[in-house]
């Protein structure tokens, strides 16, 4: 049987952010009415507004999506003004700059607390905890809620976010990096528990696609590579960033139950080979 995307709705999170909004567009190019859910009401209404411009149905929601209450009253919108959502994209998440580390590796100097090295011992926990609750719970809290409601209806598909740090440990981002290496195990983990209610379960792993804020990491003001970017490219065989449209091959792969409905649980890096270079 062929998908028939026409009258289904897509939620999906993040959708302000680079590489979801051009999910949330192509989802709303095939015909699903599209929720957009964010922080940033800015930002999801100029999706919105190319999404209607192109003939398209979407609608924003302000949600912080780790916060059940706020994600149950969009929820409530959502089911109101669309219908039931039949596919989940979490994208919601990211770092904050007092989470992150300015060296690789212990330097005595971080002792001193007098701002010049930010180590892991002058790191606040409060940022660090915050990171990992964005990106864990962001992820676990849309999965909870609108994963009722496509087991009341005895179909969906969910797909999350994933990252590079769900397979390795990535220098200076501790704590998105356990957020995102967790996001890994609960793929699997709702996966099989959700099988029996005909939702399937997976995550697209992006490399290093760039956005505003990876653009200040990656490049200099002059425009040139920072060490940061040369690192990775030296790790990535491609030797270039990823595109966001680069995502949506996999993602058109995984929403459909004719082309992939035998597909649950899996993690799906989009790399550029990142993952198979060991640098050596």
């Amino acid at each position: 049987m062929t998908d028939t995307p026409k009258n289904k709705v897509a939620v999906v999170t993040g959708a302000g952010g680079t590489l979801c909004s051009v999910m949330a567009i192509n989802l709303a190019a095939q015909g699903y009415k599209v929720a957009l859910l964010g922080r940033d009401m800015g930002k999801l209404k100029a999706v919105e507004e190319e999404i209607i411009a192109k003939g398209g149905t979407a609608i924003s929601v302000s949600t912080d999506v780790a916060d059940e209450a706020a994600v149950k009253a969009a929820r409530n919108t959502i089911e109101q003004e669309l219908g039931t959502c039949s596919v989940l994209i979490n994208g919601a998440g990211g770092n904050q700059p007092d989470a992150l580390t300015n060296i690789t590796e212990f330097d005595e100097r971080e002792l001193l607390d007098d701002g010049i090295v930010k180590g892991f011992f002058n790191l606040s926990m409060d940022v660090f905890g915050n990171v990992i609750k964005v990106n864990t719970m962001g992820t676990v809290i849309p999965c909870f809620v609108f994963g009722r409601s496509m087991a009341r209806q005895k179909q969906g598909v969910i797909i999350n976010v994933a990252s590079m740090n769900s397979y390795r440990p990535l220098s200076k981002v501790g704590a998105y990096g356990i957020a995102k290496a967790g996001i890994a195990n609960f793929t699997q983990w709702l996966a099989a528990y959700l099988a029996p209610a005909n939702i399937r379960v997976n995550a697209i792993a992006p490399g290093f696609f760039l956005n505003d804020r990876s653009r200040k990491i990656m490049f200099n003001e002059d425009g040139s590579h920072t060490a940061r970017a040369k690192s990775v490219l030296s790790h990535t065989p491609m030797k270039r960033f990823g595109e966001a449209p680069e995502l949506i091959g996999c993602m058109n792969w995984l929403i459909s139950d004719e082309a992939a409905g035998f597909v649950t649980g899996t993690v799906i890096p989009i790399d550029g080979g990142f993952l198979s270079s060991s640098g050596v």
